[in-house]
């Protein structure tokens, strides 16, 4: 079985895990004067909603990430390999980040479709006050009864502007990001117990997940705001250019600190818990490509 779909079920716990900061960087996005800070959101948020409400979109969180990280992580997996035996071992060594680049954008692609109706219903949930359904499949239904099944993918142009540059970001410097600190500590990887391996997957992981957030800010953004705010029967270009007139460049990153925190420590964690599994299955920890051998020249 695919190491990548034994995985999904852990992206899924993880990010429910940060379902606070989400809920508060969602609703900071759609309107940046509604909380000061996270401490003062959570407080106002407990105050009139009770601790649930502090959870507030979890379920959709949660089966729209274990979803996605199905796709993200076998089909990351599959492409690497499968454009490495396409250009060969050598070029593929050679090209590495080339390839860690176009398997993640491709694995991506794919794996936003399964993302996009659980996310929309998660912005929605998050961004109305009260939220406008009580879990996920109210939430599916009442979109769908209203807007049709188009209106559970109105986001997916931006989710793909957010998600295709966070991914080629997330696999390419993790894997870079390792192989540079495997590079300054002394002996190499395979020196190193399995337990030091998945600390090093952890700090790259989270390396890797701040880079990841800065890139991929602006299209998070237009997500959030396009969710809760495109209008019905409004066009895609039209609904950007109303919102980008009315948040300007600087509004593009709005909750930039707080996605950095989460999305570190969740990148960090999602890569540790994937190379975990990879060990009990008896696999290699991941980060950078082992150079092919080197061929013996016969002399005449």
């Amino acid at each position: 079985m695919n190491i990548g779909f034994l995985a999904q079920w852990w992206q899924g716990v993880t990010h429910t895990a940060v379902t606070p900061l989400d809920l508060v960087k969602c609703r900071r996005q759609v309107d940046s004067k509604m909380y000061k800070g996270n401490f003062e959101a959570w407080g106002k948020i407990g105050r009139a909603e009770g601790f649930r409400g502090i959870y507030t979109g979890w379920s959709p969180t949660f089966f729209g990430y274990s979803a996605q990280g199905a796709f993200k992580y076998g089909g990351y997996e599959f492409f690497k390999k499968f454009y490495s035996d396409l250009a060969g071992e050598d070029l593929a060594y050679r090209y590495k980040t080339s390839i860690y680049l176009t398997a993640s954008a491709s694995a991506e692609f794919i794996a936003d479709l399964a993302l996009c109706p659980f996310e929309a219903v998660k912005v929605r949930m998050q961004t109305t006050i009260p939220p406008f359904a009580t879990g996920t499949f109210n939430g599916i239904s009442n979109i769908t009864g209203k807007e049709g099944f188009a209106g559970l993918y109105k986001g997916l142009y931006p989710l793909w502007g957010r998600q295709i540059p966070y991914t080629m970001m997330k696999f390419a410097s993790f894997e870079t990001i390792v192989e540079m600190i495997y590079g300054y500590l002394p002996g190499k990887k395979s020196d190193y117990s399995k337990g030091a391996q998945t600390g090093v997957s952890f700090a790259g992981g989270y390396l890797a997940g701040i880079l990841c957030a800065i890139v991929s800010h602006p299209a998070d953004v237009m997500v959030s705001k396009l969710n809760a705010n495109r209008q019905p029967g409004e066009a895609f270009g039209a609904a950007m250019g109303r919102i980008y007139k009315d948040i300007g460049f600087s509004g593009l990153w709005n909750g930039l600190a707080v996605r950095i925190v989460m999305i570190g420590t969740l990148t960090g964690l999602q890569w540790m818990i994937y190379d975990s599994f990879k060990i009990f299955m008896g696999l290699p920890t991941t980060g950078g490509a082992a150079p092919p051998p080197k061929k013996e020249i016969s002399m005449p």
